[in-house]
């Protein structure tokens, strides 16, 4: 047994090198600079009316999407988008996916050491959101000992926190004003413009604004230090800003100007009921299934059932380096989170010169997961073959490699069939957290859709559906493959 694992671990290593270097370079390869022609925006795509995904067209609008496109129809350059989840859009940025953050980036002393901040392009005061019929809040100072809602990397978190409130971490305002209408936070802290922007777009009466802080929001596109970018951006915002297209946008996402004032009142947008917002949905949810969620799952899966038969057979070999590397393998695995396990390989290989696409990033975390937890069910089911089958398997003439693929391996299979299908059913949900590193996959998609509307039970819902019928589908298949494993059962 070692003399075949010292054969085939450093054939391994080779091919995974290989492996690792070739998406380092295609990646390095695609990668666009700001003087290429291109200026590439990071944003969250769940974040309305600023940026989200239009359900008309199925495209990216919204304020900071029509402010960046004019920039860059100013700059001469084509603007590619890429959405990212906001707690981990500096980090991107920092990994250089993308030039620019357009997401309502607050600026604050902090960011502006840190980052290019250019000037402001929209302009509000912080407020506090409560439920309409709450009138025990009515200053910053009556937070204290309250549940207040808030993005964790914002500068209204900070303004709770100081307030001695407890924070509630938030991914955006949308969900935000959700918990507190459904009172699990008792407020919301934000700025003025978010308010009329939900206003605009809900007409929900249940909330107010109940005070405001000496403290005014403003926002800018945020780059890397020292990116060489500010004086063509802020040369762009002010011919923006002069020729009233800023104004115009403004109007037209928020019925309101950029500094919080009130407009002229436009007609309110259609709404679509629940049933309409699932039926016209459910293709994308599908297709991002299909084309995302399921090849994902499977692709991970294979790698790391492969991974996890090495690993388990270094776990059982005699020799005691091999063994070592295999339990320290598994501990590092079963012992971190996967989400620090996928934010290590997106977000912080990129610092060592390794860059990969969400996908491949998100192919190699969940594979390496799977091996962790995989190796140790396989080892069992191995070592609960009586010892009598290798011995007869030696009698009949079979080496070591040729028992364990046609006796051993045969039978383990049936032992381990039903716990590496958990782990399988469980990758599958495990899919979800792709999105933090900007694969779009099937829960993403759901969340893209509820951010305009607002309708997050339907939309989560069906998205549970689909989840729940690709498990019921690999159950489905567990049971016919236990079945046609009895066969190799020793009686």
């Amino acid at each position: 047994m070692s003399y075949h694992l010292r054969r085939a671990v450093p054939a391994l290593l080779l091919l995974v090198a290989l492996a690792a270097a070739a998406c380092g370079s295609s990646q390095h390869a695609g990668q666009t600079t700001p003087s290429s022609g291109v200026l590439r925006v990071g944003t969250e795509g769940t974040y309305a009316p600023f940026s989200f995904q239009d359900p008309a067209t199925g495209k990216l609008a919204g304020y900071d999407v029509d402010v960046a496109n004019a920039v860059g129809a100013k700059l001469g350059k084509r603007v590619e988008f890429v959405q990212t989840p906001w707690d981990s859009i500096f980090a991107a940025l920092e990994a250089n996916r993308f030039d620019v953050v357009a997401n309502e980036v607050t600026i604050t002393p902090e960011r502006a050491s840190k980052y290019d901040l250019s000037e402001p392009y929209s302009v509000g005061e912080g407020v506090v959101i409560t439920r309409a019929n709450d009138d025990s809040i009515r200053s910053v100072a009556d937070l204290k000992g309250k549940t207040v809602g808030a993005t964790v990397t914002s500068n209204w978190a900070q303004v709770s926190r100081d307030a001695g409130a407890t924070l509630a971490p938030v991914e955006g305002f949308t969900q935000a004003i959700t918990l507190l209408n459904q009172g699990r936070v008792d407020a919301v802290v934000n700025d003025s413009i978010a308010f009329h922007a939900y206003q605009a777009e809900t007409n929900d009466q249940s909330v107010k604004i109940a005070a405001t802080i000496p403290q005014r929001s403003e926002q800018a596109f945020a780059a890397r230090k020292n990116s060489g970018l500010l004086p063509e951006l802020n040369k762009a915002l002010d011919e923006l800003r002069a020729d009233g297209t800023l104004a115009s946008i403004s109007q037209k996402y928020l019925k309101a100007d950029a500094s919080g004032g009130p407009a002229a009142g436009g007609a309110q947008p259609a709404t679509r009921s629940a049933w309409q917002l699932i039926g016209a949905n459910l293709w994308p949810l599908a297709k991002a299934a299909i084309t995302v969620t399921i090849p994902l799952t499977v692709i991970s899966f294979v790698i790391g059932l492969v991974l996890a038969l090495i690993v388990a057979l270094g776990r059982l070999s005699s020799n005691r380096v091999i063994s070592s590397v295999a339990r320290f393998y598994i501990s590092i695995i079963r012992g971190t989170p996967l989400l620090v396990q996928l934010f290590i390989i997106f977000f912080a290989l990129p610092q060592a010169g390794i860059k990969l696409d969400p996908f491949p990033a998100a192919v190699i975390a969940f594979s390496i997961n799977v091996g962790g937890y995989a190796a140790e069910i396989i080892r069992s089911a191995i070592q609960s073959i009586p010892k009598g089958q290798w011995e007869a398997a030696e009698t009949i003439g079979y080496h070591y490699a040729g028992a364990l693929r046609r006796i051993i391996l045969p039978q383990a299979a049936r032992v381990a069939v039903p716990p590496l299908s958990n782990t399988l059913i469980s990758l599958v949900k495990d899919t979800s957290l792709a999105s933090t590193i900007l694969v779009t996959e099937l829960l993403r998609t759901a969340q893209v859709a509820a951010a305009p509307t607002f309708e997050f039970f339907a939309l989560y819902g069906t998205a549970a559906v689909y989840y729940w019928v690709i498990c019921l589908v690999l159950s489905f298949g567990q049971n016919r493959l236990e079945h046609r494993l009895e066969r190799y059962v020793a009686r």
